[in-house]
């Protein structure tokens, strides 16, 4: 599932980047369906960062919301990258963690719910760092308990990209949804260059980043499901036809050997292109080979 025309009606498009994570999650709902939960109004923010020096946010940074999406019951967690970069701390973790449980729950009762996540992260909050990090445990615990029931799908557009723990929780989505300015990796190329050196990765060269995290290279190579243009009704399209194919017959997090039999297959002498690597792991020979 890919958008083949990055520069058509640029100019004219409505980014879905350039919304705030509130706006963001409203516009993947049916209109008029949505309704946010422990919003900013109920000063639900992080008892720690004020002792550190930081100015809390009432909603910690992460917005949930329930509604409907193509006319079944949905939840959509959007962190802003804007507030700490994104990062996961203990109440931020556990609201998006208790999202996540509750739609399980909803599901149990017979009420087909879905779960979106809107990931702009750099991943555990350093203030809060092991808070963070069991946030994160328990977010993955509560993708894969959902993911058996309905699908749970992961969008990043922008700016900030994921990382860090989070990357983790994005790949056990049943579906990743990226635009080209998105990035994915375990760690980000500031942390890389901080403690391997510039010749190891180079956080300035920006070819590099997304040559190697962006969106366009990790829809090549299977780790997303599907690229599409920074514009918010393609975005909402591609989340709506998304709920209502349900949940893949085959897990990503599962097809360890597919992935690396597709590395295995490479030849790390060529510069590959990330259209071409796509359309040769999809060819017969190759699937029938690999598989």
């Amino acid at each position: 599932m890919s958008d083949q025309r990055p520069g058509a009606n640029f100019i004219n498009r409505q980014s879905f980047i350039e919304l705030d994570a509130r706006e963001r999650a409203t516009a993947l709902f049916d209109a008029g369906t949505s309704r946010e939960l422990v919003g900013p109004f109920d000063r639900v923010e992080s008892p720690w960062l004020e002792q550190q020096g930081v100015t809390p946010q009432e909603d910690d940074g992460c917005v949930v919301m329930k509604g409907k999406i193509a006319g079944q019951a949905a939840v959509v967690i959007a962190l802003d990258g804007a507030f700490q970069g994104g990062s996961l701390g203990e109440v931020s973790g556990g609201k998006m963690a208790a999202a996540l449980d509750l739609a399980s729950a909803d599901n149990v009762k017979g009420v087909l719910t879905s779960a979106v996540i809107l990931l702009e992260t750099g991943g555990v909050r350093l203030q809060e760092a092991n808070l963070g990090e069991a946030a994160i445990a328990e977010i993955m615990a509560s993708i894969l308990v959902l993911r058996r029931h309905a699908p749970v799908i992961c969008l990043t557009a922008g700016t900030v990209g994921c990382f860090g723990g989070m990357s983790l929780a994005a790949g056990l989505c049943s579906y990743l949804v990226m635009t080209r300015e998105a990035r994915l990796g375990m760690n980000g190329p500031e942390v890389i260059e901080q403690e391997s050196g510039v010749d190891e990765f180079d956080s300035k060269d920006h070819a590099l980043i997304w040559a190697i995290d962006g969106g366009e290279q990790r829809y090549a190579t299977g780790l997303a499901d599907a690229l599409v243009d920074d514009d918010t009704p393609r975005i909402a399209t591609v989340i709506r036809g998304l709920v209502l194919k349900g949940a893949p017959p085959v897990y990503r997090s599962s097809e360890v050997a597919l992935y690396r039999s597709r590395i295995a297959a490479l030849d790390t002498a060529q510069q590959w292109d990330p259209r071409g690597l796509r359309g040769l792991w999809a060819t017969k020979s190759y699937s029938e080979e690999n598989q």
